[in-house]
């Protein structure tokens, strides 16, 4: 699978996990580059606190366009180290 943003593959792995048709990618295959530390956090009542990243790619910033869960509840452990995207990064086979 592939997460493509702004014509820049930002992750890339044959290990992602699908949760709530969201694939999760782990965070080594994640250009880390990519990645700013966003302030936003939510949560969800299973998986629990997520963090955001937005991603700043070639002189463009989309805010908060990947998540992750940082301590998981544990019905979530699975997804520990992994990240999500959406705001129109594109996941691809």
């Amino acid at each position: 699978m592939k997460a493509i943003w702004n014509n820049q593959v930002i992750a890339e792995s044959n290990d992602t996990i699908v949760v709530e048709n969201n694939h999760y990618f782990p965070k080594d295959s994640v250009t880390a580059a990519y990645l700013k530390p966003s302030a936003t956090h939510t949560t969800c009542p299973w998986k629990g606190v997520a963090s955001y990243y937005s991603l700043d790619v070639d002189g463009l910033h989309n805010p908060d366009a990947a998540w992750y869960y940082p301590d998981p509840k544990p019905a979530a452990e699975n997804i520990t180290g992994y990240v999500a995207f959406w705001k129109g990064v594109k996941v691809t086979a």
